[in-house]
């Protein structure tokens, strides 16, 4: 295959996953059809102790492909299972996957391909968010997290017409020697370790580009509201409380959640009214998208549900700001107690 001018590179596919007995067959099937030179690719899927049949699915795939190979993360955690990839990998060039996510057959093709002509430290393409059943909810939580009221101009969500450079891409295609750089993946950022990991690319004058032709298919990890709640909020919990740490690398649209959280909860202790207009505001504006949303797919059903559901993204990620921000104060003070 002519790639390039110069040699077809070696690639090695790092796809940290843990309990993914329902996607990681879909995600695998996705890699095999890739129509990367298999003698130019490896595949480590990096798994954190499942508990269901995750492992066993994918040592079948094992036998039958000698391209790819299970490595046991002990660490359990996404960022170690990387770096348990990217030690043991080949490959001059690193792509991140996925396992909740299928890949179309020219994927690993692109990546390369953009990440060599653009002169770029890590490129990416974007998320085709689809639902994980065949019901109402699904499909509410699959939109909102592509659209721009319940994702901002987060651009690997929501898209975009041309490559353009952004402060992180979805998973991410880079060159192994950028890693001896700045380091492999932070280990304490168990939540957002691409965005700490992008945030060092860029501090040390690196571009990240976003490329549209370059498509995955998204399977959201929630499927029913309280857990869509409670994954927002732990979302949250890691857009403040890596504060702790000395990082500041995420973006003015991470906080907006948290800003709406404290206005409508200060305003329901000292002006009831600011409440009311605060949370009617935020309804109209919600059912605003909602219509929107609910003519582009021609249901009415969704006209009622997407409120709920962006109210839950928004008040459950606000939340999870909040109590990042509570849980360092309340950290430090323990500290203080310990050393005093």
């Amino acid at each position: 295959m002519n790639l390039m001018r110069k040699k077809t590179p070696f690639v090695s596919v790092v796809i940290p996953c843990r309990n993914e007995e329902k996607f990681i067959r879909k995600c695998l099937k996705s890699v095999v059809n890739q129509d990367y030179p298999k003698d130019k690719l490896e595949v480590f899927v990096v798994d954190g102790m499942s508990e269901d049949k995750t492992r066993e699915i994918v040592k079948d795939y094992e036998i039958k492909y000698p391209f790819i190979r299970i490595l046991i993360n002990q660490k359990k955690i996404t960022p170690a299972g990387m770096n348990f990839g990217i030690k043991e990998a080949k490959g001059e060039i690193i792509i991140k996957m996925d396992a909740h996510s299928i890949y179309p057959k020219d994927y690993i093709f692109k990546c390369v391909k953009h990440l060599i002509d653009s002169g770029a430290d890590n490129v990416g393409g974007m998320l085709k968010t689809i639902p994980g059943k065949n019901t109402l909810l699904s499909k509410a939580i699959a939109i909102s997290l592509s659209n721009f009221f319940g994702s901002g101009p987060s651009y690997f969500r929501i898209g975009a017409k041309k490559p353009l450079e952004v402060d992180t891409v979805a998973f991410g295609c880079y060159w192994k020697k950028m890693f001896e750089k700045i380091g492999l993946y932070n280990e304490e950022m168990a939540k957002i370790e691409d965005f700490e990991l992008n945030w060092r690319i860029r501090r040390r004058g690196g571009k990240i580009l976003l490329f549209p032709d370059i498509i995955i298919y998204y399977y959201p990890s929630s499927e029913k509201l309280k857990d869509f709640f409670w994954h927002n909020f732990t979302d949250g919990i890691w857009s403040t409380y890596p504060a702790k740490f000395g990082f500041f690398f995420l973006s003015f649209r991470h906080l907006v959640p948290l800003f709406f959280v404290l206005m409508a909860v200060s305003s329901l202790f000292f002006n009831p009214y600011l409440f009311i207009l605060i949370i009617s505001s935020y309804f109209i504006i919600s059912f605003y998208f909602s219509l929107g949303i609910a003519r582009k797919e021609k249901s009415i059903k969704l006209l009622f549900i997407m409120p709920v559901v962006f109210f839950c993204r928004h008040f459950g990620y606000g939340l999870g700001s909040l109590w990042g921000l509570i849980k360092i104060f309340l950290n430090n003070g323990r500290e203080k107690t310990k050393g005093s």
